[in-house]
């Protein structure tokens, strides 16, 4: 099935969280983006998931963060049950309030457009506290308006598990909140160079162009420019993989040059 961008409708949600718990055996939904995030559980099925531009092939126990911009759909192979969390931003408490444990997790999650635009791999702990948490939701769901404070405390505990499962966060277990800072902001900007230039950067953190490339390198063992330079590779080929981006897709997304500047990188 081929949905084009002219067929793609915007879903708006006007209260603060929606919880759908439900199974089907074909998708009966458009191509469509929303006004909210969404947190899709997978409790049983297989087939793939349309996020964007990407097929993701998904089964049970996978995990998806869609934000407001994310264009999906699936395409059911095996009857599935979705357990659909629907959230929007007055849903959650005040950005910077630390009295909320995970809420960092959560925003984290949100500003990286990678995690929003794959699936969770989990661990098989994980796996397993991911899908009581989700069946704590769903018992939570008899009475929202009592429960609402509960069913934010099992959203910030599923970020705090599926940032850990990140591949930057794995890679380099035990790094600081400023350095979870710093990887956040990059992931967030690489469609941005101007953005990830060093005084730009020192001037958003607060500090100096001298000081972050070396803090950089001290507690991650690469320097700021290769670890730019290395994602963005890495998220240039992963598109140019899935077959569906031209060199100038790429350029355009990436605010490269053109398309020769691209194939530069992808050497």
């Amino acid at each position: 099935m081929i949905l084009y961008l002219s067929d793609m409708k915007r879903y708006r949600q006007f209260l603060p969280v929606i919880i759908a718990d439900f199974v089907v055996d074909q998708w009966r939904h458009p191509v469509h983006n929303h006004n909210h995030y969404e947190l899709i559980y997978v409790k049983e099925g297989s087939g793939s998931h349309y996020i964007n531009k990407e097929v993701i092939d998904y089964r049970s126990g996978n995990v998806f963060l869609l934000g407001p911009d994310e264009e999906h759909y699936f395409e059911i192979n095996n009857a599935t049950h979705f357990i659909f969390l629907k959230f929007t931003d007055l849903f959650l408490p005040g950005k910077g309030n630390d009295e909320y444990y995970g809420y960092r997790q959560l925003e984290y999650l949100i500003k990286n457009r990678e995690a929003r635009t794959s699936k969770f791999n989990l661990n098989a702990n994980d796996q397993q506290t991911v899908m009581q948490l989700f069946n704590v939701i769903i018992s939570l769901n008899t009475d929202k308006a009592r429960n609402e404070e509960l069913i934010r405390l099992q959203i910030l505990a599923l970020a705090a598990i599926l940032k850990r499962n990140l591949p930057e966060i794995t890679s380099s277990a035990g790094q600081t909140k400023e350095m979870e800072a710093v990887f956040s902001y990059i992931h967030e900007n690489i469609y941005e160079p101007e953005k990830l230039k060093s005084p730009v950067m020192a001037d958003f953190f607060h500090t100096t162009a001298d000081y972050i490339g070396p803090y950089f390198k001290r507690n991650s063992g690469i320097t700021l420019r290769d670890y730019i330079r290395d994602y963005r590779k890495s998220l240039l080929k992963k598109r140019m993989e899935s077959g569906k981006y031209s060199l100038k897709d790429l350029a355009a997304e990436f605010s490269l040059t053109d398309a020769s500047h691209v194939s530069k990188l992808l050497k």
